[in-house]
């Protein structure tokens, strides 16, 4: 069973995606990344990405995560602001009481796209 059908399909990665948003644009290391983002636009990619992800049918076809965040290096985009999101999305699964297992195979798969986003980097 995919990590998208352990936690509930569509509807709970619709809600991870709204409550994430409001946890990362009240997080003062890393809001200043979405000051000129549409964050309507942001969150319906990041509900197609996350299901993508986790194994759910996503129509996500957006760039891959290097190409995605390279613009983001001009504003200081490090490690570390990585290291928050990824703790803004623990702490999200968590309020939403998904079960241990899934909250780490989750954020585990999330993880994951950091080497991905830094490719763009080199």
């Amino acid at each position: 069973m995919s990590i998208y059908e352990q936690i509930g399909g569509q509807e709970t990665i619709e809600k991870i995606v709204d409550l994430f948003y409001v946890k990362v644009l009240s997080d003062e290391r890393i809001n200043k990344f979405f000051t000129d983002v549409d964050i309507n636009q942001q969150k319906i990619k990041q509900t197609a990405f996350l299901t993508m992800i986790m194994g759910g049918q996503s129509n996500y076809s957006g760039k891959d995560m290097g190409q995605a965040h390279a613009h983001l290096f001009a504003k200081g985009l490090t490690p570390e602001h990585m290291s928050a999101l990824v703790e803004n999305l623990q702490s999200t699964l968590v309020e939403m009481n998904l079960p241990p297992q899934a909250i780490q195979q989750f954020v585990t798969k999330f993880d994951s796209m950091r080497k991905m986003v830094f490719s763009a980097q080199n």
